[in-house]
């Protein structure tokens, strides 16, 4: 990281940023391109390792480039302010944001179900949330094992 003045390196302090998105931006590989979707996503913590959690159609390209390559980055930003100081015509942005990559994992039917919940947690926490379960037949499952993670924060001035 160029500036480590932002950089975030307590793994607490990026979960909490992780916490406060609400997208995250998975990139697929797709021939040696970069393919990036914006997704809702959830997130289980346990013993210091990250897996996030998405749902999708059952099928289409995505799919198709995740059981060609389960290979994946992402990347999920949050607190963006922006700051004009007219006086010496300068503009920044402050925020946060978290980058990572691991692999890919379809979820069997016996997991889906557990995983769904979790997702729905992040949008609504605490909540338990209803979704209608017969939702679940129709709907693919994954997530994403985090190996690699990195934080940072640009505060305002």
């Amino acid at each position: 990281m160029r500036q480590k003045n932002r950089e975030i390196t307590d793994f607490e302090e990026i979960i909490e940023v992780m916490k406060h998105c609400d997208v995250l931006r998975l990139a697929l590989n797709d021939d040696g391109y970069p393919y990036i979707l914006p997704l809702n996503f959830g997130m289980d913590v346990s013993d210091g390792k990250i897996t996030l959690l998405f749902h999708s159609a059952l099928e289409g390209h995505k799919i198709d480039l995740i059981k060609k390559d389960n290979r994946a980055s992402f990347e999920m930003d949050c607190k963006h302010q922006l700051q004009y100081f007219e006086d010496r015509g300068y503009c920044t942005m402050s925020y946060e944001s978290v980058i990572g990559r691991g692999k890919i994992r379809i979820l069997n039917d016996e997991e889906k179900l557990q995983a769904l919940k979790k997702l729905m947690n992040h949008y609504h926490p605490d909540d338990n949330a209803y979704f209608n379960p017969a939702a679940v037949d129709r709907t693919m499952v994954y997530t994403l094992e985090v190996e690699e993670i990195t934080g940072k924060r640009k505060k305002p001035k």
